[in-house]
């Protein structure tokens, strides 16, 4: 069994592989962005693991699970959940990733379109001139 750190690290670099997801920090927190939204939140370094994300198909699974928290600050009202595990506990990876993947196209089908038509705007402008 891995470690968190070393589960946290795996995730993160999962999360960054979404085409135009970057890494931010926050609050002091990790976060995966595309554009200028958040889909991924990893807290802050420690000996736990928490990852929040938005599941608007899974949803009712998620908040089933034990490990699923509501994400807190009204966030829970757009679909957020948080899956903590301490130290030791058995991490669900592979569903882990699934979650990441489905709140990025959550956040990215409204982050990315909005940039792609500022990109075909300004080349539109440019071509005019």
């Amino acid at each position: 069994m891995a470690t968190t750190s070393a589960t946290r690290k795996a995730l993160l670099a999962h999360a960054l592989k979404h085409e135009g997801a970057w890494l931010d920090h926050p609050w002091g927190e990790d976060v995966a962005k595309v554009g200028k939204k958040i889909f991924v939140f990893f807290g802050q370094k420690g000996p736990d693991l928490g990852v929040g994300v938005k599941l608007p198909r899974s949803l009712l699974y998620a908040r089933a699970q034990k490990f699923v928290q509501t994400m807190g600050y009204g966030m829970d009202k757009s679909a957020w959940v948080a899956a903590r595990f301490a130290t030791g506990e058995q991490v669900p990876v592979a569903l882990l990733r699934s979650w990441i993947d489905e709140s990025y196209e959550a956040i990215a089908a409204a982050a990315v379109p909005k940039r792609n038509a500022v990109r075909k705007a300004t080349r539109r402008s440019a071509a005019r001139r």
